[in-house]
């Protein structure tokens, strides 16, 4: 599985940015995506993932009420909109996936197989 990410950029507090990331591959199965994101001095924490079959989401608290994750089956894309950014969002976002990812596991961004290039999300205060 190939992942291409894309959508990343600088913008203000509040402002929204929507993150695309394409699959290559199959995504059949126990198939998920997400997004990875790690800002500089911290700790990776991923920051949403949906289930392909099913739908079946997770989100970070921190997400929560802010940002959705969606996915497009039949073009193999997910996508992350994020809305009201603040300077905490600022990171390197990566696209992530794995073909056999149980629902319990959606939170672990170590049990993703699978990484894309990763893009830079910056928020001005």
């Amino acid at each position: 599985v190939q992942l291409q990410a894309s959508g990343g950029g600088l913008v203000q507090a509040g402002d929204s940015l929507r993150l695309s990331c394409a699959a290559s591959g199959r995504t059949d199965g126990s198939y998920a995506m997400g997004w990875v994101r790690q800002a500089p001095g911290k700790e990776r924490e991923i920051v949403a993932a949906i289930r392909w079959r099913g739908g079946s989401t997770y989100y970070i608290d921190s997400a929560k009420g802010r940002f959705t994750i969606s996915r497009d089956s039949a073009k193999k894309t997910v996508y992350l909109q994020m809305n009201n950014l603040g300077p905490e969002d600022t990171a390197v976002y990566y696209c992530v996936a794995d073909n056999a990812m149980i629902l319990s596991s959606m939170g672990t961004w170590s049990m993703y197989k699978f990484w894309g290039q990763g893009t830079q999300v910056t928020v001005s205060s």
